[in-house]
């Protein structure tokens, strides 16, 4: 009778330890966010955000705490019912070392739209983030 349990006990921690292990992995091998150059996260986020897509415009962002996600999906939901296209990004005033990515395009309705993002670097990983740029 003990053996049993014994056994059961020694899967569920056997189990368990496997379940960490994996997790740690996942954690450890995700790429971190941003792109590697500022040719990177222009072709990028003017895909992303060309395509709706959160995920893609999320992997992007320098946003605090672990909202992004969020953030990003309503974003683009925005992007989305306000019928946003031909989406343009110019980066700035250096494209080898900006400090602002202008978004611009159309709404469904035709008329132009163009707002600022700040970008920042740390690391070698170039963001945006919904911040005033710097001059």
């Amino acid at each position: 009778m003990h053996i049993r349990r014994d056994v059961k006990v020694g899967l569920s921690v056997a189990a368990a330890a496997v379940w960490v292990g994996a997790v740690t992995l996942l954690i450890v091998h995700q790429p971190d966010p941003g792109a590697g150059s500022p040719g990177e996260l222009h072709d990028r986020l003017a895909a992303a955000l060309a395509r709706h897509d959160a995920d893609a415009f999320a992997d992007l962002l320098d946003y605090p705490g672990s909202g992004g996600g969020d953030f990003s999906k309503d974003y683009v939901s925005v992007l989305a019912g306000r019928g946003v296209h031909d989406v343009r990004v110019e980066l700035g005033p250096d494209a080898g070392s900006p400090t602002r990515a202008t978004v611009s395009g159309a709404l469904g309705d035709g008329t132009p739209f163009s707002y600022p993002l700040a970008v920042t670097s740390e690391d070698g990983r170039w963001t945006v983030a919904f911040t005033p740029p710097l001059p």
